[in-house]
């Protein structure tokens, strides 16, 4: 098996290289064809690995890449989850090369969609390539690719439920986080949910001139600035009437296992240029990023933003905000809360409005199932070191959906690390990574097949 992954690496990597090409961005309509043009890509690559009634599946929005190879009814089957979709890459001018326009420096692949999720995705599609090609193939293979997962996975649900009979299966498994280090692996086994939403803050009916107005009226900037400045308070807690009612607050036996990890926090702030981290009082930075819940702010705007001046109070001003949230939150609760809150606190000289966008559920996957084992056993081998069992501070809310939808937990294998700048300007991912996620992955088919007998 490692030997034909050794004699067409070359060849796994121009193929990812090319997919990279294609920029996917799901958020932007200008980008609709070439969504479409990397849908067809995935199928025509499934096919060529050796999978089955490959299909792209029309949805209300963009179609989901399915494919199957069912080797035997006596095998656990696989239900391989990923997405083709990539964030946009403005701001352009911070890339120091063009996102969709792939290079590789310093062992690493530089394009927006490297790590998330394009170069994790497609690991799967080339180990499956690799068991099929080799004879070494031990479960039956279901693959789901969707092309929304970075506008939320709007219509994943709706497309899970149409097709619960092709579904079917015994764990999902994704590749769409990361790992503490390359000789530090870690299987990420909790996510926190997530609540995104709008608000816009409107004064007067139109934009008026500062020298005129300015002390009299309501600047919107001003009072948005204002309310959102309100929302934690001196110890970094989110001031939100009862957003904490629900969070599950882990033993100090948990949060002396999670520090196990290795962490080296004058390293993080080198590499994030901090003069000091910030957080939520009495928590550390890596609990402040995983088993605790946030509230950020992801952007704001209003007013005049051009060259030169131009001295108005604008009428409207804008903020999106989003909130990571812990087990036992939920993000429909946690998004009433904020808008109950939030236009309470609005001063009688402006109106507000808020505009949920979408959202998810938090989630933990047991450490103790067969699926787990296989995947610490997988690394154990290739990495020659044991997995480390870590919480993520991201989220994927399609993991909870699964489970209550299919019945089925997922495992989280990652080939991701944090220097990976998803979602931001230079993305990348290594090309160790892109490879050893090829050699594990059919580490974990060969170890849950012997463990599920």
């Amino acid at each position: 098996m490692n030997q034909y992954i050794n004699d067409n690496k070359d060849r796994f990597v121009n193929e990812l290289l090319d997919m990279l090409r294609i920029p996917s961005v799901s958020a932007d309509p200008k980008f609709k064809a070439d969504v479409m043009r990397n849908a067809e890509f995935l199928k025509e690559r499934l096919i060529e690995a050796g999978a089955d009634n490959v299909e792209l599946v029309e949805t209300a929005g963009n179609p989901v890449v399915y494919g199957e190879k069912m080797v035997d009814p006596s095998l656990p089957t696989v239900l391989v989850y990923g997405h083709y979709d990539v964030q946009p890459a403005d701001p352009y001018e911070l890339w120091t090369s063009p996102p969709f326009e792939p290079v590789i420096k310093d062992g690493k692949i530089y394009a927006r969609g490297a790590c998330d999720d394009k170069g994790q995705m497609y690991m799967h599609v080339k180990a499956f390539e690799t068991m099929v090609k080799t004879g070494t193939l031990a479960c039956n293979v279901r693959f789901m690719i969707e092309g929304e997962e970075e506008v939320g996975s709007v219509n994943l649900g709706a497309f899970v439920r149409e097709h619960k009979d092709r579904l079917t299966g015994d764990v999902i498994l994704i590749s769409d986080t990361g790992m503490l280090a390359n000789d530090t692996p870690s299987i990420t086994t909790g996510l926190r949910g997530l609540s995104y939403l709008e608000v816009e803050v409107t004064g007067p009916n139109r934009d008026l001139h500062s020298g005129l107005y300015g002390g009299a009226v309501a600047n919107p900037i001003n009072i948005l600035c204002q309310m959102i400045a309100s929302l934690h308070d001196e110890n970094n807690r989110i001031t939100i009437p009862g957003f904490y009612d629900n969070v599950d607050e882990l033993s100090q036996e948990e949060r002396a296992e999670m520090a196990r990890a290795p962490f080296d926090l004058d390293k993080y702030k080198k590499a994030l240029d901090l003069g000091d981290v910030h957080g939520e009082e009495g928590y550390v930075t890596m609990e402040r990023n995983s088993i605790r819940p946030t509230l950020d702010v992801n952007g704001i705007w209003g007013g005049y933003t051009g060259e030169g001046a131009k001295t108005v109070i604008p009428s409207k001003a804008y903020a999106k905000i989003s909130m990571r949230l812990v087990p036992h939150q939920t993000s429909e609760e946690i998004t009433e809360k904020f808008k109950k809150h939030f236009e309470s606190i609005a001063p009688k000289s402006v109106k507000v409005v808020v505009k949920p966008h979408h959202g998810g559920e938090p989630v933990v996957t047991p450490t103790d199932s067969p699926a787990y084992q296989a995947a610490s056993m997988a690394y154990e081998e290739t990495f020659g070191v044991k997995p480390i069992p870590v919480r993520s501070g991201g989220s994927i809310p399609i993991v909870a959906m699964f489970k209550s939808e299919l019945g089925l937990d997922s495992v989280l294998m990652g080939f991701g690390l944090d220097s990976d700048a998803i979602h931001s300007p230079n993305e990348s991912y290594g090309l160790f990574n892109y490879m050893k996620g090829i050699e594990t992955i059919p580490q974990f088919y060969k170890y849950f097949a012997q463990l599920k007998k």
